[in-house]
Order: C-alpha cells, then sequence, then structure tokens
C-alpha cells in the first residue's frame, strides 16, 4: 500500500466533486482504476474506487484546510509501484481542479 497527500487550492467539495466525476477521472485516477465506479460517502467527502479484474483499490479523502484550501490523501494499492503511482494521481487530481475551475 501507498499514499500521498498535498494540499489543493480549492474548496474540498470542489475537489471531490471533480475526483468523482466519471468524465474527469481518466485525466487523474491510475490506469488499472479506469473502468472503476466510485463509492464512499459524498457528506463525508470520501470515496473508493475497486478495479474489477485486479487486486487495485485506490480511497480519497479530502478535508479542509484552515488556509481556505483543501488536504487531499489518496491510498493506493496494487501491483507494481503504487507510491509512484499515488504521488502523480494526486499532482493530475490538482491540475484537473485547476481545470475545473478556470472553465467554471
Amino acid at each position: 500500500m501507498a499514499y500521498a497527500e498535498r494540499g489543493i487550492s480549492a474548496p474540498p467539495e470542489v475537489v471531490f466533486n471533480t475526483a468523482t466525476d466519471p468524465d474527469r477521472s481518466s485525466a487523474w485516477l491510475p490506469e488499472p482504476l479506469l473502468s472503476a465506479v466510485p463509492d464512499g460517502d459524498p457528506d463525508g467527502l470520501w470515496a473508493r474506487w475497486r478495479a474489477r479484474d485486479t487486486d487495485w483499490t485506490a480511497e480519497l479523502r479530502v478535508a479542509a484546510e484552515d488556509s481556505g484550501g483543501t488536504r487531499a490523501r489518496l491510498d493506493l494499492v496494487g501491483d507494481g509501484r503504487p507510491d509512484r503511482l499515488a504521488d502523480q494521481a494526486l499532482t493530475n487530481l490538482a491540475r484537473e481542479v485547476a481545470d475545473n475551475l478556470q472553465a467554471g
């Protein structure tokens, strides 16, 4: 198992909604999870993805920071190097959130 954490300059609800939007998940989730559908708790701002044909899982939790942004944590389980993929996935999610904010 690997995890990564990072701050994202957006409200937690925006980060969570962007992360769980099926049209945006391919831009940030690792490839083994692209066909996975998230489940979780939108009110608690956490979601979990499970790949059907592999052992890959991802769990994302987002929370408000005092600075007005969001702290995101991604736990990733899978074959290979999930540690590198977890950090890259959060970097991609932050980019997708920024794109989402600019478009809206």
